[in-house]
């Protein structure tokens, strides 16, 4: 991600980088991910070995392809048209992203309002007589385990007011980085930070209760399948954003950015708003109605 609000006058024609390497090393670390991913998920132990290297690829890649952009954007290579390919490509991305929230919103609209009532008319009483049409509901064939769920008190509330407030002291540290306060940009993002890691961590204690307590899983039918795709998939994002946050923070510390001159602390900005506000859409649906 590049800091390139703004127009420079070293750069006065639009800058076209030198042929990159990185794209391929992208594509061999999906690769190893996806192929050991679907040996672990297929109860292959050895796919480990497979998923974790090509993690690592992804790291190495994520690191040398944006520490390149960060010191192209540094040098002053890039210009004002640089700047709107970059915003132009992060909301075509951000976009991308709420269509994919939008699929697992659509899967849970269509089995609450559609199937579940479809199953419990009086054409599907001669299949399953003692089916009752509520939710959340484990199936008519009785395959599911019994599993409890959540409600929205307490761990869902307090990771709604750990995320609303990360998005505060987030617009608070913005607003300091254009006022060129640098150090309390860097304190208010540290504090962005723990929030967004907190968040995680209550996360994953919610998953290990609703396992181990609540026997609400993945195979708990469209309930648990659809859960656990929402909150999980969020939950991702979460830490991708926080990632991003703190990548952002090291910039800063290093003397990175310009009051004028900051796009990728706007464009995790921008990623970290679209996620808190997933959130209260998630919170809302999920937990509440």
């Amino acid at each position: 991600m590049g800091s390139t609000h703004g127009a420079t006058a070293e750069a006065p024609h639009y800058y076209v980088p030198a042929p990159s390497n990185w794209p391929m090393v992208g594509m061999i670390s999906m690769i190893f991910t996806t192929f050991g991913a679907s040996m672990v998920v297929n109860k292959v132990m050895v796919g480990w070995f497979p998923l974790l290297l090509g993690l690592a690829i992804l790291i190495y890649m994520l690191r040398g392809w944006f520490g390149a952009v960060s010191s192209e954007s540094e040098s002053g290579l890039y210009n004002r048209k640089i700047d709107v390919s970059f915003r132009w490509g992060m909301s075509w991305f951000i976009f991308s992203e709420v269509m994919f929230f939008a699929s697992f919103f659509g899967a849970l609209f269509y089995a609450r309002v559609i199937t579940l009532p479809s199953l419990g008319d009086f054409d599907h009483k001669l299949l399953w007589p003692d089916f009752a049409a509520a939710w959340p509901h484990a199936g008519p064939a009785g395959t599911i385990d019994p599993f409890g769920t959540f409600g929205p008190f307490w761990l869902p509330t307090i990771n709604t007011a750990l995320l609303v407030t990360s998005g505060f002291t987030l617009t608070v540290a913005h607003h300091a980085l254009r006022a060129n306060h640098r150090q309390k940009a860097i304190n208010w993002l540290i504090i962005t930070l723990l929030l967004g890691f907190t968040f995680v961590g209550v996360q994953a204690y919610e998953y290990m209760h609703a396992y181990a307590d609540l026997n609400l899983k993945l195979s708990s039918g469209i309930f648990g399948s659809t859960f656990f795709m929402l909150t999980g998939f969020h939950g991702l994002h979460v830490l991708i954003g926080a990632i991003m946050l703190t990548v952002v923070t090291i910039r800063l510390m290093k003397g990175h950015f310009k009051p004028d001159q900051h796009f990728a602390f706007e464009a995790a900005a921008w990623y970290w708003h679209f996620v808190d506000v997933v959130w209260i859409g998630l919170y809302i649906i999920v937990y509440w109605l």
